[in-house]
């Protein structure tokens, strides 16, 4: 009977995902042909688009004319619907979706969205397909990703940067780069067209290389062209499996959807025109079809590829949900949201539910892993709500960015930046405090030094620079204002930073220093920043754990007992003494 033959395909299916890890082939053509069934080839040579119980039915009508009276006899067998049922138990445990409606989606209008994903969710094809069944599941929930922002797959971006500084040595190889990519189009059994795609990259990539070995030159412009192909590799294989299980799916180059840059290379920023150029080329593209599109690069005016610096393939997501006026931005990271601090610091670190965009900004300046305070500004400016997620815990509810008219909390999160060094600038000179600043901060530009944090009064200034900053640069300062000042330079610094209700900072300096006493922790600077979200302590890079274990303790575990270094000690030797006491 028919029904046994759709029966026995999904028995297949069940066994081949046990071998497959979980993948489940995408049409049902060959398995048939592989059974020695005749089949309507016409009638189903687009099933690897059909959604599963689409040709399930279409297999039960287009079978052999011959075995028409067999179908009819076993549809109207009592047994047909308990066979229905084991077929569709054996879908739900191969994690695939019916075309009926879904529970979950709201009756009112989708969720627009923009989900983007970075290097480490997709760092290999079961990732890749982890991540697929993930967008699927965003659409059951009731969800419209107009776009899908994907970055290089895994570490392959290090990869391309390494392989060009070989090829500058001599030598061309990226043969580990090619198996990555092939692993996943043969694990997935794509086809011909995505792989000759890949490949054809890849291709062109080795060539660069052979080109940069023979010139022995690698500028700026050719390094945004190198790596470039990480992600355009990247999003074809994406957009291939979304396809495969039935989700419509196109690839997209970023400029080809409208983000266009400057021609700074390296770091180049997005121009004036993007928002409406994005906005018009999404107007071209059927809301129904998902557009992979290749994070953190684009193309300057004269069509050279270009990279948009730390922080790239966020700033790409937050301009098309900008651009496109979306409900929300969805960032897919390897965390469950913004955490209160590094849970490598603070085990029992909790989720963080709601934070504004500027306490999201301030957080990502001193150190938290969320979006770069770049990438939030498009967001910012249409007041887009951003969702940070887990894809490795898709269920974790995660963190929203948005618009709030007050902090929600005392202290939102605690965060830091290590490796600072600290610089006091003292006037050995009469001159007035605008003569001073302004010759000081003029020396800072003309070296290209960056400062994170600063106090000053009339006649010095204390600030810090983190580790990027280059050693001759700040060597170059120092010799030119000691002309005016005393300078003192201090290593292994570190920066404490609390995201804070700065109308409340007597409540939360309080708080602060009630634990720095205790626990004997010096404050070797004190800056409360413009923004009003945040209050930064400059500490011994010794003391920065202690300080951050203690203040999370006392803001979000409502356990502020601090324990002076002293009373530890003096217990140590009052037990001392007891044990020798006769």
């Amino acid at each position: 009977m028919k029904i046994d033959l759709v029966t026995s395909y999904f028995l297949y299916l069940a066994f081949s995902s046990t071998v497959t890890k979980g993948f489940v082939p995408s049409s049902p053509t060959s398995f048939l042909v592989s059974q020695g069934r005749s089949i309507n080839r016409d009638a189903i040579k687009n099933d690897v688009s059909r959604k599963e119980k689409g040709w399930f039915n279409h297999l039960l009508m287009t079978n052999d004319d011959n075995n028409a009276e067999d179908v009819d006899q076993a549809q109207n067998e009592t047994s047909v619907n308990a066979q229905k049922n084991k077929i569709n138990e054996y879908k739900t445990n191969l994690n695939i979706y019916d075309d009926r409606a879904s529970t979950y989606v709201s009756a009112g209008k989708p969720t627009s969205v923009v989900m983007k994903f970075g290097g480490s969710s997709l760092a290999n094809a079961d990732r890749i397909n982890e991540v697929s069944y993930l967008i699927k599941s965003q659409l059951e929930l009731g969800y419209q990703p107009r776009a899908i922002v994907c970055s290089a797959m895994g570490k392959t971006t290090n990869s391309l940067l390494t392989a060009g500084e070989f090829a500058l040595g001599g030598k061309v190889n990226i043969d580990a780069l090619r198996t990555l990519h092939v692993a996943a189009i043969n694990e997935f059994n794509l086809s011909n067209n995505t792989r000759d795609e890949v490949m054809t990259l890849l291709d062109e990539c080795e060539d660069m290389l052979n080109g940069v070995r023979l010139l022995q030159e690698l500028s700026p412009k050719s390094l945004d062209q190198l790596v470039s192909y990480g992600e355009r590799c990247s999003v074809r294989i994406v957009a291939a499996r979304l396809n495969q299980i039935g989700v419509p799916a196109q690839a997209f180059d970023a400029w080809e959807v409208g983000i266009k840059t400057t021609d700074e290379f390296g770091d180049a920023t997005l121009l004036e025109t993007t928002e409406s150029d994005v906005a018009s080329m999404f107007n071209k593209i059927d809301p129904n079809i998902v557009a992979v599109v290749t994070g953190f690069i684009g193309m300057e005016p004269k069509g050279r590829i270009t990279t948009l610096g730390r922080g790239g393939s966020d700033l790409t997501a937050t301009a098309i949900g900008s651009a496109c006026k979306l409900d929300e931005i969805q960032v897919w990271k390897d965390v469950d949201g913004i955490l209160s601090t590094d849970p490598r610091i603070v085990k029992n670190a909790i989720p963080v539910a709601e934070v504004s965009y500027e306490e999201a900004r301030e957080l990502a300046y001193f150190g938290a892993q969320v979006l770069h305070p770049i990438a939030m500004q498009p967001a910012m400016k249409s007041n887009v709500p951003v969702r940070v997620k887990n894809s490795y815990n898709p269920s974790a509810k995660g963190t929203v960015i948005k618009k709030l008219s007050k902090p929600l909390h005392l202290v939102t999160a605690i965060t830091c930046k290590r490796g600072i060094q600290l610089v006091d600038i003292v006037s050995t000179r009469m001159l007035g405090a605008y003569g001073f600043l302004s010759t000081v901060f003029e020396s800072f530009e003309r070296n290209q030094l960056s400062v994170d944090v600063l106090a000053s009064s009339e006649v010095s200034i204390s600030l810090t620079l983190d580790k990027k900053q280059k050693e001759e640069n700040l060597s170059k300062l120092i010799s030119e204002l000691q002309k005016y000042a005393d300078i003192e330079v201090t290593k292994n610094r570190a920066i404490l930073t609390l995201i804070a209700d700065v109308d409340r900072s007597s409540d939360v300096l309080a708080t602060a220093f009630s634990v720095f006493s205790a626990r004997d922790i010096k404050v070797l600077m004190l800056s409360q920043g413009a923004s009003k979200n945040n209050i930064s302590f400059v500490l011994m890079d010794e003391q920065l754990e202690d300080a951050i274990v203690h203040l999370h303790s006392c803001f979000f575990e409502g356990m502020c007992i601090v324990e002076s270094p002293d009373d530890i000690i003096l217990e140590e030797e009052v037990g001392a003494v007891s044990a020798v006491a006769p």
